[in-house]
C-alpha cells in the first residue's frame, strides 16, 4: 500500500483502499476514515480555529482476530503517518516498577524521526551510492598515497589536561615524508582502476570479499541508575566526542562482500549528508500533527480499583493515560512534544469489562466507539481469496520458491473456511488467525518435503482437506486416553 496525498483521500477512497486488505467491518472503516479526513480538514482551517479542533479518538470493540489492529496499521501506511502499537497491560502506575505511559509518546517520536530520516536519505541516495562506489574502488585498487602526517596519539585525559595550553593544542609534533612518485606506476594504477570500475558497474564483483571501515556504535547509552528511561541516560561515547584525533566516530574493520559493503557505505554516507537537526525538528512536528498511537487491550486496565495483588492499580494506569490523551507536553531526548493532536485508537475485546467501567474522564476522551462484528464462515471464504494479501496467495507464493505449485479449488476453500469457523465456535475464538492454524496443519506434509519435490503440482481439493483433518481429529480423540 503506497502513501497517497491527503487531498485525494476522501472517506470513500480510504474505505476503498482498506477493502483491498480487510474484509467486512464497514462501520469501523467508516469511523476511522472520517477521523482521518477530519485531520486534513483541520489543516485547512485558519490557525486560530485549527488549535481548537482536536482529533476524535476511537475505541474499537471486538474479539481478537477481527481486524482491529490491521485497520489502524493500514491507515498509518496509507497516509505515511508515524504509527506505533502499544499494549495497555505493559504500563504501570507512576511509582511502580514498569513502563510509564509517557514512553508511548517517546516511542512515537523515535518512529517519526526514523521515518523522516529515511525520506531524507532517499533524496541523497544517488550521491551517497556514487561515493560508496568510489570508496569500494579505493579498497579494491588503492591509489598511490603520500605518507600521511604522523600524529602522536594521546588518550582523552591527556588531551583534556593540555587543552589550556593553546600552543600545545594548536601545534602538535608532526613529520611529513613525501616520496617521489613513479609516473609509470601511477599510470598502471589508473588503468587498473578504470577496468575495475567498469566491472563494478557491470555487477561482476558483487561476491568479492573486501575489508571496509565502518562506524563503531559500540558505546551505547546507559542509565545512571536502575529504572531510568532513555531521556535520563547518557552515552559514554558522547563524552569524548571530538577529543580523539581523526574525527568523532570511532571506526572498526568489517569483512564483507562488495554487495553488502555498498549498502553499508551508502547508508553511512547518506547519514552524513543529511541535517540531523532538521530531521529531529521535522520528526517532532510529524509526531505531533499526524501521529497515531494504537493502544491494544485497553479493556484489560478497566475493572480493578485497587492496587492489591498482582494487578497494580489499573485505575491508576487509566489516570496516568488520561493527561496524555487529553493533551499535554511530554519531554523526549529530541525535545518537548505536545500530544493534543495525536490520534489515539483504543482496542479491546471487552468480554468482561465494559466501556462504562472506564473512568468517566477517559471515556470522554474516546467519543467514537465502534463494535466490530465476529467473522462468519462467508467472511473466511473472502479472507482466503479476496484481499491482496489473501492467505491462499501467501502460502502459494511461499511454496513456489521451492518449485512447488499449489492449486486450490473452490470446494476446498469453502471446506477450509468451514473448518476454521467451526474450530472458533468449539474452541477459543481467535478470529482470522485461525486460518493460519488450519493452513499450517493442512500443508504440513507438503511443506516438510517441499525441497525434495521436483516442480511438483498439488491440487488441493475437498477430499484432501477432509482426509487431513479427519486424521487430525482421530489423533486428538485418542489423546484423551493417554496420561
Amino acid at each position: 500500500m503506497c502513501a497517497i496525498e491527503m487531498k485525494e483521500l476522501t472517506p470513500k477512497r480510504i474505505v476503498s483502499e482498506l477493502n483491498r486488505y480487510i474484509i467486512g467491518q464497514e462501520k469501523a472503516k467508516k469511523a476511522v476514515a472520517v477521523s482521518l479526513r477530519n485531520r486534513y480538514r483541520r489543516s485547512l482551517l485558519p490557525e486560530a480555529e485549527r488549535d481548537e479542533f482536536t482529533p476524535k479518538n476511537i475505541i474499537l470493540m471486538g474479539p481478537t482476530g477481527v481486524g482491529k489492529t490491521e485497520i489502524a496499521r493500514r491507515i498509518a501506511k496509507l497516509v505515511s503517518a508515524p504509527f506505533i502499537k502499544v499494549e495497555a497491560t505493559k504500563f504501570t502506575e507512576v511509582g511502580y516498577v514498569g513502563r510509564d505511559v509517557e514512553s508511548m509518546v517517546r516511542d512515537l517520536v523515535t518512529t517519526s524521526i526514523r521515518m523522516v530520516q529515511q525520506e531524507k536519505m532517499k533524496e541523497v541516495y544517488e550521491q551517497a551510492q556514487a561515493k560508496a562506489e568510489g570508496m569500494i574502488l579505493d579498497v579494491l585498487v588503492p591509489q598511490h598515497k603520500k605518507q600521511q602526517k604522523n600524529e602522536t596519539l594521546m588518550n582523552p585525559f591527556e588531551i583534556l589536561s593540555k587543552m589550556g595550553n593553546s600552543t600545545a593544542a594548536s601545534n602538535p609534533q608532526t613529520t611529513e615524508v613525501v616520496p617521489v612518485e613513479d609516473p609509470e606506476k601511477e599510470q598502471a594504477i589508473q588503468t587498473k582502476r578504470a577496468e575495475i570500475k567498469k566491472d563494478l558497474a557491470a555487477g561482476k564483483l558483487e561476491d568479492e570479499v573486501i575489508e571496509i571501515d565502518v562506524d563503531d556504535d559500540g558505546m551505547k547509552s546507559i542509565g545512571m541508575m536502575a529504572g531510568m528511561n532513555e531521556d535520563m541516560s547518557i552515552s559514554i561515547g558522547n563524552i569524548f566526542d571530538g577529543l580523539l584525533p581523526g574525527g568523532n566516530k570511532k571506526k572498526k574493520k568489517r569483512t564483507v562482500k562488495v554487495s553488502e559493503a555498498r549498502k553499508i557505505i551508502t547508508n553511512q554516507e547518506a547519514t552524513k549528508m543529511i541535517d540531523m537537526d532538521e530531521v529531529h525538528e521535522l520528526g517532532l512536528r510529524a509526531a505531533e500533527q499526524s501521529g497515531i498511537i494504537f493502544i491494544d487491550e485497553i479493556d484489560k486496565i478497566i475493572g480493578n480499583n485497587g492496587g492489591n495483588g498482582p494487578d497494580v492499580s489499573r485505575e491508576g494506569v487509566q489516570r496516568d493515560i488520561l493527561p496524555i490523551v487529553e493533551g499535554s507536553t511530554v519531554t523526549t531526548k529530541y525535545g518537548p512534544v505536545k500530544t493534543d493532536f495525536i490520534l489515539f485508537i483504543g482496542a479491546g475485546a471487552f468480554h468482561v469489562a465494559k466501556i462504562e467501567d472506564m473512568i468517566p474522564e477517559l471515556q470522554g476522551r474516546f467519543p467514537v466507539t465502534v463494535q466490530l462484528d465476529s467473522l462468519t464462515e462467508e467472511d473466511f471464504v473472502q479472507i482466503l481469496t479476496a484481499p491482496e494479501n489473501a492467505v491462499v496467495k501467501q502460502y502459494t507464493s511461499l511454496l513456489r520458491t521451492e518449485g512447488v505449485e499449489l492449486h486450490f479449488d473452490e470446494a476446498a476453500i469453502r471446506k477450509i473456511a468451514k473448518i476454521a469457523f467451526t474450530k472458533n465456535e468449539v474452541e477459543e475464538n481467535i478470529g482470522a488467525r485461525r486460518l493460519h492454524t488450519v493452513f499450517e496443519e493442512l500443508l504440513e506434509e507438503i511443506s516438510f518435503y517441499a525441497s525434495d519435490y521436483d516442480a511438483e503440482v498439488f491440487n488441493i481439493d475437498e477430499k484432501y482437506v477432509e482426509s487431513v483433518f479427519k486424521l487430525g481429529d482421530q489423533e486428538r480423540s485418542y489423546a484423551k486416553y493417554f496420561l
